[in-house]
């Protein structure tokens, strides 16, 4: 996604405004991403509701502060650079907010208490690794009947026979 926002923002800054630009990619980005968070990446098992979005959002505000300042500065140093250069300065910005998000993310918005920050995966992972069936409720089959009662029968053998050694 953060490529997808590194194209997209210089282009559509040619359009109006940068930081208007950047807002709204921002926004929609965040708003994707968060989804896709809670589904897959930090596998909670459900769509994020309002407090994660907000919050998620708050994580995106700051990573939004960090590349426009970093915009801001360039268009300082130099007053028209390159779309080359504007890109270099936003992709690394993004990259180092998106590290500074991306552990937010994982340890405050999507972290459970107690540290297991997976919980839906690993029931996930569980149950793909058993029968849809429980085993308590498994039927053996007519010839595991019969292996059972020739084993145990077997058993009740081998007892009476030992009994009547040692007798």
């Amino acid at each position: 996604m953060g490529l997808a926002s590194g194209a997209t923002v210089p282009l559509l800054a040619t359009t109006m405004p940068w930081a208007l630009a950047n807002a709204l990619i921002t926004v929609a980005s965040t708003l994707l991403c968060t989804e896709l968070h809670a589904l897959f990446t930090f596998t909670t098992g459900k769509r994020p509701g309002l407090r994660r979005h907000l919050q998620s959002g708050g994580s995106a505000a700051v990573a939004y502060g960090v590349t426009s300042a970093a915009i801001l500065l360039l268009h300082t140093l130099h007053p028209s650079p390159s779309l080359l250069w504007e890109q270099t300065v936003y992709l690394t910005a993004s990259g180092a907010a998106g590290v500074g998000r991306f552990l937010v993310l994982r340890l405050c918005v999507f972290g459970t208490a107690g540290g297991d920050q997976r919980p839906a995966r690993r029931a996930f992972l569980s149950a793909d690794s058993r029968s849809s069936t429980p085993a308590t409720t498994l039927k053996p089959s007519p010839m595991q009947v019969k292996s059972m009662t020739v084993s145990n029968e077997a058993s009740a053998m081998r007892g009476r026979l030992l009994a009547s050694t040692m007798a």
